[in-house]
């Protein structure tokens, strides 16, 4: 199983951005995702996730209202929709994914929940 993530790039505030994430090496469906990010300096954090049992999205405090996590299972990705970007949201973004059992609710917001990550993608807010 491989994830691919992609779609950073150096961006003003207030400008948006869309990530991807492509998922190799089995089908998409029936799998928890999520996206998580890393500033300089600073530990991983959880962004947003999209839970497969009740097709339920969840997101950081930080991030509700300006991202939005949706995924093609046609084309095996998952994107982040970001929206009013900030200079704080300056960080690598990771995409993750759950193994064959999933996650339960209270580990959503837990990397370590996570079985399979994918190279990171920067994203640059610039003020």
């Amino acid at each position: 199983v491989q994830l691919q993530a992609s779609g950073g790039g150096l961006v003003q505030a207030g400008d948006s951005l869309r990530l991807s994430c492509t998922v190799s090496g089995r089908t998409f469906r029936g799998y928890d995702m999520s996206w998580f990010r890393q500033a300089p300096g600073k530990e991983r954090e959880f962004v947003a996730a999209f839970r497969r049992t009740y097709d339920r999205m969840y997101y950081a405090d930080s991030v509700k209202g300006r991202f939005t996590i949706s995924r093609d299972s046609n084309k095996n990705t998952m994107y982040l929709q970001m929206n009013s970007l900030k200079p704080e949201d300056t960080a690598v973004y990771y995409c993750a994914s759950s193994g064959d059992n999933g996650i339960i609710l209270s580990r959503v917001r837990a990397g370590d929940a996570y079985t399979y990550w994918g190279r990171g993608t920067l994203v640059t807010v610039s003020s």
